[in-house]
C-alpha cells in the first residue's frame, strides 16, 4: 500500500472509531450543564406509601427521570424512594437526614407537620442539597419550590359541590385525616368557609383518622349509625374509597358524598352514583413536575417559581370516560376498560 492511501486509510478509521465514541452526529449538546454529570440521584419522601395517591406521584416521578434521562445523554436519573409506609413527619425528618448522609443530590417532600419537615428540609439545604415540596408545603423552610393545589379551594370546592347534590340544606360531616398535615388542615377551613355561605347546612363535626382504605371506611360507617340525622360527607382525601367498605353501605339517595381524588380504583364509586362527584389532583403530575423544575433549577441554571399550582379536576358520570383515558395515558393498567369506551 503506498503513503498517501494507507495515510488516508488511518484517517477513515479514527474517524469511524471517533464516530463511534460520540455516538452519532446528531447527540444533544447540553448547555449549562456540567460535563461531569452522569448519575443524579433524587430522594422522594411522600407521606405514606400505603396511600395510592403517593405511588400516583411516585410513577410519575419515575416517568419524568426516564424521559429526561433518554432526551439527556449525560443524565442517568434515578428516583430514591423513601417514604414511610404509615404517615409519620417523624420518620419522615430521619429519612431526609439519612438520604443527605447518604449523598443524595436532590430531595422532594410531602410535608406530614410543617414545623419537624422545616426543620429537616433547613438542614438538607444547609448542607447544599436543594429541597422541592410537593402536596402539603412547609412554607417557612428553605426549600425553593412548591407544586400542589391551593387547599383552602379544595376545601371550598368540596363543599360547593356537596351542597348543589344536597339542595343547599342537611347535616354534613367533614372526613379529614391527619390532624397535624398542613395540607388538610387548609381544606378544612376551606370547607367551613364555604359552609358558612349555606345557612341551612350544619356541620356535625370534623373526624380525623389514621389515613388508610378501611380504618377510613370503618369510621364513616360508625358515624353514619351514631348520627340517622346525617345527610351528607365532605370528605377532603378519598381515603374510604381505596377499597370496598363504602359499596353496598351507603344509600346514595340519603348520604351525599363529593370526595378529593379519582384513581382507577375510586371510579367505580362515581359509575355506580355513590360518589357523584369527585374532585381530582392530576397526583401523577406531582412527581413528574417535581423531578422536572429540581433539573431546570439545578442542572439547567432555570428560575423556577416558588409556588407552582396545580389545577383540579371535577369528575363525575359526564366525564368518566375522557378522564379514564387521561389516567391510561398516564401509564395507569388498572384503569377498567369499559370506563375507556364511554
Amino acid at each position: 500500500m503506498q503513503m498517501k492511501s494507507y495515510q488516508r486509510y488511518c484517517l477513515i478509521v479514527l474517524l469511524g472509531m471517533w464516530t463511534l465514541i460520540t455516538g452519532c452526529e446528531d447527540v444533544e449538546v447540553m448547555t449549562g450543564v456540567p460535563d461531569n454529570v452522569k448519575n443524579i440521584r433524587i430522594t422522594m419522601v411522600a407521606k405514606s406509601s400505603d396511600n395510592p395517591v403517593f405511588l400516583s406521584a411516585l410513577s410519575g416521578a419515575e416517568a419524568a427521570a426516564s424521559n429526561l434521562s433518554d432526551k439527556y445523554s449525560k443524565m442517568n436519573i434515578k428516583i430514591d424512594w423513601r417514604t414511610p409506609k404509615e404517615e409519620n413527619p417523624a420518620v419522615q425528618a430521619e429519612r431526609i437526614v439519612n438520604a443527605v448522609n447518604d449523598g443524595t443530590d436532590a430531595i422532594i417532600v410531602a410535608c406530614s407537620s410543617e414545623s419537624i419537615l422545616t426543620q429537616a428540609i433547613d438542614h438538607a439545604v444547609d448542607k447544599g442539597i436543594p429541597v422541592m415540596t410537593f402536596d402539603s408545603d412547609a412554607p417557612k423552610s428553605k426549600r425553593f419550590a412548591f407544586y400542589g393545589s391551593d387547599d383552602e379551594k379544595i376545601g371550598e370546592t368540596v363543599m360547593n359541590e356537596l351542597a348543589d347534590l344536597m339542595g343547599k340544606k342537611g347535616h354534613i360531616a367533614i372526613l379529614a385525616g391527619n390532624k397535624e398535615a398542613p395540607n388538610l388542615k387548609k381544606r378544612v377551613a376551606g370547607v367551613k368557609k364555604a359552609a358558612a355561605k349555606y345557612p341551612d347546612i350544619n356541620i356535625i363535626n370534623v373526624y380525623h383518622h389514621i389515613e388508610s382504605a378501611n380504618f377510613a371506611a370503618d369510621l364513616v360507617l360508625k358515624i353514619n349509625k351514631e348520627h340517622p340525622e346525617l345527610t351528607g360527607w365532605a370528605m377532603i382525601g378519598g381515603w374510604p374509597l381505596f377499597g370496598n367498605g363504602l359499596m353496598t353501605e351507603i344509600d346514595p339517595n340519603k348520604i351525599k358524598i363529593v370526595a378529593v381524588d379519582a384513581l382507577p380504583v375510586q371510579l367505580q364509586y362515581v359509575e355506580k352514583g355513590i360518589v357523584p362527584v369527585l374532585i381530582a389532583q392530576p397526583t401523577f403530575r406531582w412527581g413528574k413536575i417535581s423531578v422536572e423544575k429540581i433539573i431546570d433549577k439545578i442542572y439547567f441554571n432555570k428560575d423556577v417559581p416558588e409556588n407552582i399550582p396545580m389545577q383540579l379536576i371535577r369528575v363525575s358520570i359526564e366525564n368518566l370516560g375522557g378522564w379514564s383515558r387521561q389516567l391510561r395515558a398516564w401509564g395507569y393498567k388498572d384503569v377498567p376498560r369499559h370506563y375507556l369506551r364511554m
